[in-house]
């Protein structure tokens, strides 16, 4: 059995017919318009072969009429009248008195024979009859005394039937021609219908992948392509925002994992420049460790972080030591000192949050500081405060409405290094944990930058 046979007709018309919007709409205006082209064609001829079987009949009754007139059947016998329009009766007329036969055509024997059985009958009668071509017969009884008339007369139906034939052939070749404006002038309207939805395809699949600003609400369309743009619109924005924060992970996780990999990558070049002891060996083996544990906690929590924005594993984290800890890395400068006032602290965020919060603030009071680098944990009201104060030179004023925007620095070429991303990472780190990152603008002398986190 070939697949042709194995495919279900759905499925097959579905294949054989057109893939396109415009040709599947083209396609239904066609059939719809072939449907009501059939039924109208249909009507019309039966209307037409109507009135001319109407003319037909009238021209048989008007011939009897006027055959008639020269029939006299007020006496005891039929007379035919000699009158001007003997003609009349070389016209496919029989008269018949009773049955039997007073007048006939010439040449007309089939015809003659069927006029006879039309006589023979009585009454009104019809019958056609394809002797000699197409004829129609009618027979007529005549009002009398006491005679007995009948009057048959033949009508010739060629004329009628070539008069419905060319009109149905004009009927078709007329549908034919609108068939085919019908299909032509829809494909043609449909295509300058699509197009706006073409052109506006185009320019969405453009926009999303360069993340611009152009959006389809500024310009002018009929109302169902207005709602598209609305829809494409708020796709584009889904899309921007995904780009954006595809952009800001990978910007962040840079940011983070400069650091321990800077330590692994200078471990790497001492222990091979010099020889080395075992004990020197497992040192730098724990300090590769280290950093590459430290690796994968900040891309653990960085991407929990980013599936939905809020903390995922909850937990507390022991203050002091996680300060200490992060006081204690080889990039913290040796002034560094660390003071703890109150009892010991806990917060309610994990630890590897808590250094991915506190972190950047210290990685970044190292850069700008002097001489020192100040970091205070207390207990406050709502939770946990942690406060980290360099001694360098400030934040300028103007500066501090942009001071947690991403990839944004005060000024760029001071010498110091970093892409502007880690103030903004640690507001956002402990924001998702129900927490908050603020810059205190009264504090003179340096910078002084305020964790506040939900006690454990």
């Amino acid at each position: 059995m070939t697949d042709a046979r194995r495919t279900p007709w759905p499925a097959l018309l579905r294949r054989l017919g057109p893939r396109t919007l415009r040709g599947r709409l083209s396609l239904v205006a066609l059939i719809t318009a072939t449907l009501l082209m059939l039924v109208l064609t249909v009507a019309f001829n039966a209307v037409v072969q109507r009135r001319l079987q109407h003319q037909a009949d009238d021209e048989l009754r008007t011939r009897a009429a006027a055959v008639a007139t020269t029939v006299d059947t007020s006496g005891t016998t039929v007379r035919v009248l000699e009158t001007s329009h003997d003609e009349l009766l070389d016209a496919n007329v029989w008269i018949y008195a009773g049955r039997h036969l007073l007048e006939a055509p010439p040449a007309a024997g089939p015809l003659t024979r069927v006029a006879d059985a039309l006589a023979a009958d009585g009454g009104h009668r019809c019958l056609t009859t394809r002797a000699h071509g197409p004829y129609l017969l009618c027979s007529h009884p005549l009002p009398g005394g006491r005679s007995e008339a009948t009057v048959v007369t033949a009508l010739d139906l060629s004329p009628y039937r070539s008069s419905a034939g060319t009109l149905l052939l004009g009927s078709l070749a007329l549908d034919a021609v609108m068939l085919a404006c019908t299909y032509g002038l829809t494909r043609l309207a449909v295509g300058r219908a699509l197009r706006p939805v073409r052109t506006m395809t185009d320019q969405a699949t453009q926009w999303s992948a360069v993340g611009s600003e152009e959006r389809f609400g500024s310009m002018r369309h009929p109302v169902e392509l207005a709602r598209l743009g609305t829809s494409l619109d708020a796709l584009l924005d889904r899309i921007r925002t995904v780009l954006r924060h595809e952009r800001r992970l990978t910007g962040e996780l840079s940011h983070e994992l400069r650091t321990p990999l800077s330590r692994i990558i200078a471990e790497l070049d001492w222990w091979q420049t010099r020889p080395r002891t075992a004990d020197q060996t497992r040192a730098s083996h724990q300090v590769i460790a280290d950093a590459a544990e430290s690796m994968r906690t900040i891309c653990d929590t960085l991407l929990d972080d980013a599936r939905d924005g809020t903390l995922t594993a909850p937990g507390t984290a022991e203050v002091l030591p996680t300060l200490r800890h992060l006081t204690e890395t080889p990039g913290a400068k040796g002034h560094l000192t660390l003071t703890a006032d109150g009892p010991p602290l806990v917060a309610g965020v994990p630890p590897a949050l808590l250094e991915r919060i506190v972190s950047p603030l210290i990685a970044n009071a190292c850069r700008y500081a002097r001489t020192r680098v100040t970091v205070r944990a207390e207990r406050a009201p709502d939770g946990v405060r942690v406060e980290v104060v360099d001694d360098g030179p400030g934040v300028p004023a103007s500066f501090t409405g942009q001071l947690f925007e991403p990839g944004r620095r005060a000024d760029p070429g001071d010498g110091h290094g970093g892409a502007g991303l880690g103030l903004a990472l640690a507001r956002r780190l402990a924001r998702s944990a129900g927490g908050e990152v603020t810059y205190d603008p009264g504090h003179t002398g340096g910078a002084r930058f305020v964790v506040s986190l939900p006690a454990g």
